[in-house]
């Protein structure tokens, strides 16, 4: 890569991680409702994966999603704005932290159920084997993903039909406050080998290793070669969520895996070490960010919350087309005039 792909790659990493620490500041607000999952720590697995993909392609992960909505090419303005609930954000104030959708780039969330978008992303994928567009499907789920149903379920049909689909696990060690070792019966790529499929170990913490990885088994996928399973092996800083005290890790395990830090260490073995840039230069950077994920916030905050007539909107496809259940016709559902609404949807 070049000095502008890789210094692009940094920035993308300090936005991610600017905007999680921002973020958790304005749940502690009341900004923000909900769960809010936040990345902090994998960063480089998001920009490494999306870096190495087609704008085409498709991209389906699971609530801990932010990240990869931004390295996608969402706006911060447009993520954040979804946070706070509003109407100018990704999915118009509907989704929330955990359900972030950006149609334009085929980013297709943003999946609360853990695992659930497993067999969705095997769709998609045979959806492009069926028609034969040349996209792959990349599919991010947390390594407590592997432990259900629906995780078997996708990798055997993915397999049987040879689907172009990348199965990423990101792994962080973690299944909410378990960890992989207590959670998981066997390692994780026996788990591919189940399914006699392709599967590398990949080092999370660096954004070329992530990058080189996906790079090899869509190159695959596009030959026709089938799945690929990647065990990316990070760390997330944080607890589960905003809601998790996290006192069940050890804070000397943080620390340790902080030390590995993938922002610190790409700027410090790729950049720096390269003279691609100088320590100014990556203040500048940092500070750019800051300016970013601070406008973010300010277009979050004064934009408006979703109208109220538009509650319904898109439950079904509208208009909903000839529907009728024992001979009557389905119509939109209306709003009575007298919710109490308290003045704030007035």
């Amino acid at each position: 890569m070049d000095k502008e792909n890789l210094v692009a790659l940094y920035r993308q990493m300090v936005l991610i991680r600017v905007f999680e620490d921002r973020a958790a500041e304005m749940y502690a607000k009341a900004k923000i409702a909900g769960f809010l999952h936040l990345y902090n720590g994998q960063e480089a697995v998001a920009v490494g994966s999306v870096s190495a993909l087609h704008p085409d392609d498709d991209v389906v992960v699971n609530y801990r999603d932010h990240g990869w909505a931004l390295a996608r090419g969402s706006s911060a303005r447009a993520v954040m704005a979804e946070l706070f609930g509003r109407a100018t954000g990704t999915t118009g104030g509907r989704g929330g932290s955990m359900h972030l959708v950006d149609v334009k780039n085929r980013f297709w969330g943003g999946y609360a159920i853990v695992g659930g978008h497993l067999p969705l992303a095997a769709g998609l994928a045979a959806a492009a084997q069926y028609l034969k567009t040349g996209r792959v499907t990349l599919c991010s789920m947390g390594d407590g993903s592997t432990n259900i149903g629906t995780f078997h379920a996708a990798l055997n049909w993915a397999k049987l039909w040879n689907l172009p689909v990348i199965f990423l696990v990101e792994n962080n060690q973690y299944a909410m406050g378990t960890h992989y070792d207590v959670h998981s019966a066997v390692p994780m790529l026996q788990k591919a080998a189940g399914y006699n499929m392709y599967a590398e170990e990949v080092d999370g913490m660096d954004v070329m290793a992530v990058r080189e990885a996906v790079c090899r088994v869509a190159e695959r996928a596009r030959k026709g070669e089938g799945p690929s399973f990647l065990n990316v092996v990070t760390y997330r800083y944080r607890g589960h969520s905003m809601a998790d005290p996290d006192v069940q890790r050890d804070k000397a395990e943080i620390a340790q895996w902080r030390e590995r830090d993938p922002i610190v260490r790409f700027a410090t073995d790729v950049l720096l070490k390269r003279n691609l840039v100088t320590p100014k230069e990556l203040e500048d950077i940092r500070e750019s960010v800051e300016r970013e994920v601070e406008d973010a916030i300010e277009f979050a905050d004064k934009s408006p919350e979703p109208a109220l007539d538009t509650l319904y909107d898109y439950i079904y496809q509208q208009p909903v087309r000839n529907m009728q259940i024992a001979g009557s016709l389905i119509r939109p559902p209306t709003i009575a005039k007298d919710i109490p609404t308290n003045g704030k949807h007035a």
